[in-house]
């Protein structure tokens, strides 16, 4: 069975270097200007002398610099230029280049804009020709594969967890034997760890954390083409929540006093919280002194589940150098190079062949990765963006709200778009 589900969206600041390479911040989008191509399964790209331009959202300095000394690393190696730039705007940035036929060769996309590009002939679908291929998981390949075509690269991706503070933890008499593993277990240890003014558990009201119990309970948005937002495994992941959060024992980040469930997590507002990998940064940088531990998600009545997220590199159809370009996405998405990139700002490889690596070089992080055996992925259907924020904004009202009346609407969202 296929599901499709969602990803976070993470803020990413915008920055400008002066040099041989152009730097411009973060966001994707699509307009309705038609492009001239599509497939690339016949193994036709186009060739030239041109350099290429890579246009990408960044998580900051780090991140820019990565990829920047990436690409001047392929560029020596290479000998064709590339011109780095960091978008303020990436949706308009490049509608503007699609629309003028001058379009960045290369970008970041993320999941819920690929059908848009992809219907209106802007992007090139090259995943098929990559000689790296079969080293990505399976379901990152998934996640970018449109009307049975594979577009585009995943160039990194991240997956949620459960993060727990070891003081609190080991304050309320908790061994490592009371990790929790299933739902009652989390319920347990969660009420256990209420108490002075911090909640067991919280995470932000949006989908892009709650999802993660309706796929638990075996539900999701899509399966296999077919809406089935409000099956009653859904139904009865958010009555489980709802429960959880009458009985004091979860809690939204945002009544805390938090933006996200990393900031109530960190302010120590809360004992545990579902977040992702990028979480290791804050709380490096902001709460250094909180000292915790990460393990995989509790399983739910149907099992394992935990939501992934990742972009890939789009490539242009106006691309006047796509060879180029294949080459160098196969430089960035190398085992070596994502390992260089892990280090510098954190995301997990999607290369299968450098896991080991990776959770040596990362063992307390490892139940991150381990999520990548059973992740689900956003749904790729045009306008699923507009649908999430829909859902999200009912999802606040979860508490005193009817799951069923919630996840109807979403059905009917999505149905119209499914079509």
């Amino acid at each position: 069975m296929t599901r499709h589900i969602a990803r976070a969206t993470v803020a990413a600041g915008a920055f400008l270097v002066t040099g041989a390479l152009v730097l411009a911040g973060c966001g994707s989008g699509f307009d309705d200007t038609e492009g001239t191509g599509g497939g690339a399964a016949d193994g036709e790209l186009t060739s030239s002398d041109e350099g290429l331009t890579i246009l990408f959202g960044s998580s900051g300095d780090a991140e820019t610099d990565a990829v920047t000394e990436a690409a001047e690393a392929w560029s020596e190696e290479s000998g064709i230029d590339v011109e780095v730039k960091v978008a303020t705007d990436q949706a308009q940035e490049l509608s503007q280049g699609f629309a003028g036929g001058d379009p960045p060769d290369l970008f970041y996309l993320a999941p819920e804009f690929l059908a848009g590009y992809a219907d209106n002939g802007s992007l090139v679908a090259y995943g098929d020709l990559l000689e790296n291929k079969d080293d990505f998981y399976p379901s990152l390949i998934e996640n970018f594969t449109y009307n049975d075509q594979f577009y585009c690269a995943p160039k990194d991706f991240s997956t949620l967890a459960l993060v727990i503070n070891k003081g609190l933890w080991d304050a309320a008499g908790l061994t490592e034997d009371d990790i929790p593993t299933t739902w009652d277990e989390l319920s347990t240890v969660a009420q256990t760890l209420t108490k002075d003014g911090v909640v067991g558990l919280s995470f932000g009201w949006e989908w892009q954390r709650l999802g993660t119990f309706m796929v638990q309970a075996g539900g999701g948005l899509i399966e296999d083409g077919e809406v089935i937002a409000n099956s009653q495994e859904n139904v009865d992941a958010l009555t489980y929540v709802q429960e959880q959060m009458a009985a004091g024992n979860f809690a939204y980040a945002q009544p805390l006093g938090a933006g996200w469930g990393g900031e109530a997590f960190g302010k120590q507002l809360s004992a545990m919280t579902i977040e992702g990998n990028w979480i290791t940064g804050a709380m490096q940088n902001d709460f250094p002194d909180v000292e915790y531990i990460v393990a995989e998600l509790p399983e739910g009545p149907a099992g394992k589940g935990t939501l992934q997220f990742t972009n890939c590199w789009g490539m242009a159809a106006d691309s006047p150098n796509q060879e180029a370009a294949l080459d160098l996405v196969e430089y960035m998405t190398s085992a070596d190079q994502q390992l260089a990139f892990s280090e510098a700002f954190g995301p997990m490889p999607s290369a299968k062949s450098a896991a080991d690596q990776w959770t040596s070089d990362n063992p307390t992080l490892a139940a991150f990765l381990a999520g990548a055996d059973y992740a689900e992925g956003f749904p790729t259907y045009d306008g699923s963006s507009d649908a999430i924020t829909d859902f999200n904004s009912q999802l606040q009202g979860l508490e005193d709200g009817d799951p069923q009346q919630i996840l109807d609407t979403v059905q009917s969202n999505f149905e119209a778009i499914v079509g």
